[in-house]
């Protein structure tokens, strides 16, 4: 019988942990664990009819460990940190094929991570939705200029429904490295043109809303349309009367946008009816909360929060309830992606708030599967698509010529933990990957390595690998 997964969900984090309380295992241990774990048999796997990826940009091992602590007051406390997969993923470009990740150097010199090439958002996302590498600030397209399919695009072409939600501008790398195809992560206004007038996308949520700023006020002059895919397109789209859209199922009909941005609005589809394509921009222009006004620097929640602007669970949420009226399933990535811009900046409180209002989203998308669902026919796979800022404990570095990691240190449920950045840019560093549901176990098959401290890990183009609906395509009428 076929051994695919029937429903997939993938969440996405970046950041490194502590070594002293890391387990050791062997590839052949953890496929021992994985393959008994009562929620990864093989006579439950069929070809998913639902995916769900779910990615925190930027967000390494101890990215995760941050909020566990804060929300917990201990590690490993988060939800997808109870996952039966638990193992970790190389995330390095096309540009870093033969180096790639040494996990030898790793855990031996201190300054490794940041000496070798890192991903950027562009190639990682590439990686993770086509299974190919690229290089970095190319979407969706080989080093050979040609297109590559990604996993949103074969799940249409099963018949299933397709959506992004992000936590910033929907044009941006993540989402556009899911959905469409462009030689550069900066053409933002026509990464937006080809997803709302050319993919079949039938949910778009993110940020970018030209006429509003991070703090939820509303601009009076100097409007930027460029993550909205320019003035003339986002005026037509506020305009129900002029149906701006594409045929997005197949059959020879124009299937138009909705367009809502209104805080109320994102929670009434969250449960009750659901337009057939929505395209929701809250009204904020590139975060939710991250670049809001006040000291950025602050002890998480400090700042007041921007109000009237929906949290990634709300839209996520809304996102569900929108593609589980299709019969034949669907795929969601879902991306809280700004931890990594304040992983840029050592912004350790924001950075936390930003941890805790994606895992918030996974126990949303949890729930969501418990209630509507099954781990039978779902796969939740939770991740990062790279590490940003280098995170460790304080007091790491290079100590008398030899490197040494410690641990963040927990000040208590609510407080913030005792951290250090040691870089402003992304890492080589490993992330964490954890999967539950219909075919979960298929990942362990794909261990390219061990390293000392992580333990086994995957590669990011392994994630659509394990993945097929090819043989369940509809026929065509």
């Amino acid at each position: 019988m076929n051994t695919r997964p029937k429903n997939i969900f993938m969440i996405m984090f970046f950041s490194p942990v502590g070594v002293k309380k890391f387990l050791f295992f062997s590839a052949s241990a953890a496929a021992f664990l994985f393959f008994n774990s009562p929620f990864c048999k093989a006579q439950d796997l069929a070809s998913p009819k639902n995916v769900i990826i779910m990615i925190a940009d930027g967000s390494g091992f101890n990215h995760f460990q941050a909020a566990s602590l804060y929300q917990h007051g201990k590690p490993d406390r988060l939800t997808c940190q109870q996952f039966p997969v638990k193992i970790a993923m190389s995330t390095f470009p096309h540009e870093n094929l033969g180096g790639d990740y040494d996990p030898q150097l790793a855990w031996e010199d201190f300054s490794y991570v940041l000496a070798s090439l890192s991903t950027d958002s562009a190639a990682s996302a590439t990686a993770m939705s086509s299974g190919e590498k690229t290089e970095n600030g190319v979407i969706g397209m080989a080093i050979d200029g040609s297109h590559l399919k990604n996993l949103l695009e074969r799940a249409e072409d099963a018949g299933k429904a397709t959506g992004i939600v992000t936590s910033v501008p929907f044009s941006h790398s993540t989402p556009a490295g899911f959905s469409v195809h462009n030689a550069s992560r900066n053409n933002y206004e026509k990464i937006a043109q080809e997803m709302l007038l050319n993919s079949r996308l039938d949910v778009i949520i993110g940020c970018g809303h030209p006429s509003f700023h991070n703090d939820g006020s509303r601009k009076h002059s100097s409007q930027n349309y460029t993550y909205v895919g320019g003035e003339n397109l986002w005026s037509a789209l506020q305009d129900p009367s002029q149906k701006i859209g594409n045929d997005a199922d197949g059959d020879g009909i124009n299937d138009p946008w909705t367009f809502i941005e209104s805080l109320p609005d994102f929670r009434s589809i969250s449960q009750g009816d659901t337009p057939k394509r929505l395209l929701g921009v809250p009204r904020v222009n590139t975060t939710l909360q991250q670049g809001r006004k006040g000291d950025a620097h602050a002890a998480p929640y400090v700042v007041a929060m921007n109000q009237n602007i929906p949290t990634l669970a709300e839209m996520a949420a809304a996102a569900l309830n929108i593609l589980n009226k299709d019969p034949q399933g669907f795929v969601l990535m879902i991306e809280g992606g700004a931890a990594d811009w304040a992983s840029h900046q050592h912004q350790s409180g924001r950075m936390v708030e930003e941890e805790l209002d994606f895992h918030a989203a996974v126990d949303i998308v949890y729930q969501w599967i418990e209630q509507n669902s099954s781990w039978n026919e779902t796969l939740l796979i939770v991740t990062a698509d790279h590490e940003t800022g280098y995170l460790t404990g304080p007091g790491s570095g290079t100590k008398n010529e030899k490197p040494l990691w410690n641990e963040l240190i927990t000040n208590g449920a609510g407080t913030i933990p005792e951290m250090q950045w040691n870089t402003s840019e992304h890492s080589n560093s490993l992330v964490p990957f954890f999967a539950k549901g219909a075919g979960c176990q298929l990942y362990l098959q794909n261990i390219k390595g061990e390293d000392p401290v992580r333990g086994p890990y995957i590669d990011n183009t392994d994630i659509p690998k394990v993945i097929s609906w090819e043989h369940h395509a509809p026929a065509l009428p």
